[in-house]
């Protein structure tokens, strides 16, 4: 990937990936999904934002300083600069992005069906964006995922059984 010319490509998936930088892509949907679904959509869209968090603190705070991994080495010069996004500061491994996106994807996929495969599709395609735009390794990104996606089966295991528990 790395070596492959693909211009019309860059730029596109330059922007995808900084659209995700600190969730801000995630939280426009979940503002916009709060608004237009009524209370499915608000549960949905919280939900999801709880989820991100649980993921951020579970791979910021927890793996990345243990992993350490350091990010992909950038040839010099930059055979394809346009694609590339500034290099973070972070451990690589896993990509929090790719966790986050999933994360996201699982908590208001399960509440809005109708929503599931287009929201997937997006965080898949910000999780390629990561490998695209040069700071992540593809082992990065998949594991993010599944971390997300597990991190969030999680919280919704945990906010089902808070509603049961309210139920009457």
């Amino acid at each position: 990937m790395a070596r492959t010319p693909t211009a019309n490509l860059d730029g596109p998936v330059r922007q995808l990936s900084g659209a995700a930088d600190k969730s801000r892509l995630w939280l426009a949907i979940a503002a916009a999904v709060a608004l237009v679904e009524g209370g499915r959509g608000r549960r949905a869209a919280l939900e999801g934002v709880v989820a991100i968090a649980v993921t951020s603190a579970t791979v910021n705070l927890g793996v990345k300083p243990i992993a350490r991994r350091r990010r992909p080495d950038r040839a010099r010069p930059a055979r394809f600069e346009d694609r590339h996004v500034p290099m973070p500061r972070s451990a690589s491994f896993p990509s929090g992005h790719a966790a986050s996106a999933f994360a996201f994807a699982y908590a208001v996929g399960r509440h809005l069906p109708a929503l599931a495969v287009p929201i997937r599709l997006l965080a898949a395609a910000v999780a390629y964006s990561r490998v695209h735009t040069g700071v992540h390794y593809p082992g990065d990104v998949v594991i993010g995922s599944v971390t997300g996606a597990g991190t969030a089966a999680m919280v919704a295991a945990v906010a089902d059984r808070a509603a049961r528990r309210r139920a009457p």
